[in-house]
């Protein structure tokens, strides 16, 4: 992967965004409102995090790696697990959503693409546990969905779900003409609590607060608590895809996608995925 100490700050804009030194007054200031954004809305935008004469290398690098995404078009619940007629009728459970995004897997992209070594860099990763508000943060142990590219084709979204990990890094490579827009309901559960009715709520459109609409831009990064927030994206309008680069770390070492989740975005599985030992996990949320 990523040699060790290479430098992704000609990738970043760091005259907005600085990354290397912790005493910056200026970074302490960013990481500040990340995490007061975090606190109150599960959710915080870098906008123009990466350099402006630098996104159209990423867009291009992460649209060439677009065609091998995998795609099922499928029917899903918002937890992503198997149908289950024992659960009760009104379990958000029950409710089924037509799934039709794709995923482009981590082993699919090419080492030398910007995206691998701003996940992989060591800076990136201390900037991002600090703006979470952790003592550190761990790359996936998931080859396959650690870091992918999100596709999201003209007329398709991506339905209701919570993420695998805590908390997700995403940045958006290229806009569509219209739609995509990303909407949650921040927090909306716990690693201790479900709340199906909060979470049954959104899916019946009468919740309270209604879910949140955010448009991104190309080269916006987006900090957001997946694991505990539900959300989606609104299907895509025009010719143009929506591609996102997914890069997922976790505050525990060895976490993995469960196969039956990793099958359904990916279409495979890996051997650390059939591996005896058993994965981590961070609670024992349904998905």
């Amino acid at each position: 992967m990523v040699v060790p100490g290479e430098d992704v700050t000609t990738l970043v804009d760091t005259g907005r965004y600085p990354l290397a030194d912790p005493s910056d007054p200026a970074r302490a200031e960013v990481v500040a409102r990340v995490r007061a954004d975090l606190r109150a809305d599960g959710c915080s935008v870098l906008a123009d995090f990466v350099r402006p004469e630098r996104r159209e290398e990423l867009r291009r690098e992460c649209a060439a790696v677009a065609p091998s995404a995998h795609t099922e078009i499928t029917t899903v619940n918002v937890y992503n697990t198997a149908p289950d007629p024992a659960l009760p009728a009104g379990h958000p459970a029950r409710t089924t959503m037509r799934r039709e995004n794709a995923f482009v897997a981590r082993d699919l992209i090419p080492a030398t693409a910007a995206v691998q070594r701003l996940y992989s860099s060591r800076l990136f990763r201390r900037f991002v546990a600090d703006c979470f508000d952790l003592p550190e943060v761990h790359e996936l142990a998931d080859p396959l969905s650690a870091l992918c590219l999100n596709v999201l084709e003209p007329g398709r979204g991506h339905p209701w779900h919570f993420d695998t990990n805590e908390f997700t890094v995403s940045l958006l490579t290229q806009r569509p003409e219209s739609g995509g827009e990303f909407e949650y309901s921040a927090n909306i559960r716990s690693a201790d609590a479900e709340n199906l009715d909060g979470v049954r709520a959104v899916l019946e459109g009468r919740a309270a607060p209604p879910p949140r609409l955010l448009s991104l831009r190309p080269g916006d990064l987006q900090l957001f608590r997946g694991r505990y927030s539900l959300h989606r994206v609104r299907p895509v309008v025009g010719s143009t895809a929506r591609h996102s680069a997914i890069l997922a770390y976790s505050t525990h070492p060895g976490v993995l996608g469960t196969a039956e989740r990793t099958r359904q975005l990916f279409g495979r599985l890996a051997p650390a995925h059939e591996a005896p030992r058993p994965a981590v996990r961070v609670d024992s949320l349904l998905d």
